[in-house]
């Protein structure tokens, strides 16, 4: 045991150095600190394994005692003459690489994979990919409709067959397996250059400092010298072109568009936040289409099919939708312009609890439950025979050679005992607007409106057509995305914006009666000179007094 004494030099610690005993593999040094008059002391216990056989090493150790007083390490220059936190390195024993190096090392290295710029650029092309593909292919189609379409016999690109399609779960491509993991991947790249790039980039510029070197501040990427100024003034003008200005004694540091650094993590939240919104929408929606005639009613869950595994039925599932009304607006030339379905809603009471009018772009939202008016049909016609009735005859769709032009047809029975051979007649209808009658040989004999009242005789029948019977085609939806996906798209436009502010950093240094001006830039480097320029124009110049008597006087803002 050896009692040993340091002191403090000039704030400096002085390194101790002493001898280990080769045969000794437990000891302990006692220590005595003293440092303005206070006084402790500490004890250190050293233990060391050696192979048998093998002397311990000889290296010369070095103690580091820390201030008695508790005060924050001194402000200290650094090589390149910024002023900024000193401190201590603290060295590691060897069993604490051993123990901890290799924990540390994994995540870093699964990090540094993810966020390799080439690694996420491929993520992109393969999600594009996917889902140009998705277009392709046609969704949610039944089996059959990919035997026929994709045969084995003769597969599009010579490989890509049914099989491919329903295996890789391509008929669902955005709720399938390859295509979530792809977009967790690049999920997961985003979230690496995040933590690894962006967020230290931003640590970086939030830190400030004082560039104590003349010569240092001239190496900036814009430099510039100002012969007879004030450091001061330079400060005030800098200030009143938004700038934050810091000053130290001589030296002066200022920078503004902080916000620009930190764009860019913005922008990396909301692509994260569109992906997760469409990931949600794929995995946790119901969706389902219906065609209801008017005076019809149907219940929402009925009709909403569930898309992936996390979607879960609400309470409006029990909601009860009744057709009121279904009815079309015309252009001049006659062709359909906009469709509009009259709707309510009642709960499992049989209360209403809201009632609209939709039409194509102008949906119903209830209880997270939206209601699209996509389509339309005509159910049937009412007429009247002979002034009996009415009679619902059931209108069918009729298919025409190309165009997407619509036509429905329906018959009516004529008893003729002399022919083996039904024989009625037939009634055509484009729209609600008019329908057209022939008679049982399909010789054109009229075109009446519905609702007219007009009877027509065919035959020596007297048909009247009294209404024509309009189906509405509605989709419904719930999307717990939607909203996700909405934030996500104006947050990466205002990010978008916000990335275009440059991030300008300036530092000055009072050199006699001159400053010495340097900074840099991230964002228009071109420009970034003129605008210097312009604002160093603007520092006044200083002059002496015309009294001899009098001292120089520094004048300025």
């Amino acid at each position: 045991m050896e009692t040993l004494k340091m002191s403090l030099v000039q704030n400096q610690i002085l390194p101790l150095h002493f001898k280990p005993y080769p045969l000794i593999h437990n000891s302990r040094i006692l220590g005595v600190y003293s440092n303005k008059g206070r006084t402790f002391s500490f004890t250190l216990t050293c233990k060391l394994n050696t192979v048998k056989g093998n002397k311990p090493s000889k290296e010369k150790s070095r103690i580091s005692v820390p201030g008695s007083d508790g005060v924050a390490p001194p402000v200290v220059e650094s090589e390149e003459g910024s002023v900024g936190n000193g401190g201590r390195k603290v060295e590691e024993t060897k069993n604490d690489v051993v123990g901890f190096g290799l924990l540390k090392k994994l995540p870093r290295k699964v990090l540094g994979i993810l966020s390799n710029l080439p690694l996420a650029i491929a993520e992109m092309f393969a999600v594009a990919a996917l889902m140009a593909l998705g277009t392709f292919i046609d969704q949610g189609e039944a089996p059959d409709y990919y035997f026929q379409k994709f045969p084995e016999d003769h597969p599009p690109l010579g490989f890509f067959s049914w099989r491919w399609v329903l295996t890789l779960g391509f008929d669902h491509m955005f709720s399938s397996p390859v295509f979530l993991g792809t977009l967790a991947l690049l999920g997961a790249s985003l979230i690496a250059c995040t933590y690894t790039t962006q967020i230290p980039l931003v640590k970086v510029a939030r830190r400030w400092s004082f560039l104590q070197s003349a010569e240092t501040i001239r190496k900036q990427e814009y430099a510039d010298t100002l012969p007879r100024a004030s450091v001061k003034d330079l400060g005030v003008i800098l200030m009143g072109d938004g700038y934050e200005v810091f000053s130290k004694g001589p030296a002066l540091y200022a920078f503004k568009g902080l916000a620009g650094r930190f764009a860019p993590i913005g922008v990396h939240i909301s692509l994260l936040l569109i992906m997760s919104g469409g990931t949600l929408s794929a995995v946790g929606s119901f969706r389902g289409a219906v065609t209801v005639p008017q005076g019809l009613n149907f219940v929402a869950g009925d009709v909403l099919a569930p898309s992936g595994f996390l979607s879960t039925p609400s309470d409006a599932f029990s909601t009860e939708i009744h057709v009121n009304r279904f009815s079309m607006d015309y252009y001049d030339s006659g062709e359909v312009s906009q469709f509009h379905t009259d709707l309510s809603l009642f709960d499992l009471n049989g209360k209403e609890v809201m009632r609209k009018t939709i039409s194509v772009n102008d949906p119903l939202r209830y209880g997270g439950i939206t209601i699209y008016q996509t389509d339309w049909s005509i159910s049937a016609l009412q007429v009247l025979k002979d002034d009996e009735g009415p009679f619902n005859l059931a209108m069918a769709p009729l298919q025409l050679n190309g165009g997407d032009k619509k036509l429905f047809g329906t018959f009516l029975p004529v008893a003729d005992d002399n022919s083996p051979n039904v024989k009625g007649i037939s009634m055509l209808a484009r729209d609600l607007q008019s329908v057209i009658l022939y008679d049982k040989e399909g010789k054109f004999a009229g075109v009446r409106r519905p609702n007219s009242n007009l009877p027509i005789e065919i035959d020596g029948i007297k048909i009247v057509i009294a209404d024509a019977i309009g189906s509405s085609g509605l989709d419904l939806k719930t999307d717990p995305g939607v909203p996700v996906v909405y934030a996500g798209f104006g947050a990466l436009m205002l990010t978008t914006c916000i990335s275009y502010l440059s991030h300008t950093q300036l530092w000055a240094l009072q050199d006699g009666t001159s400053v010495v001006v340097g900074g840099k830039t991230n964002r228009a480097k071109g420009e970034f000179p003129d605008t210097m320029n312009r604002l160093l124009d603007q520092v006044p110049e200083l002059v002496e007094s015309s009294s001899p008597e009098e001292p120089n006087i520094l004048s300025g803002l």
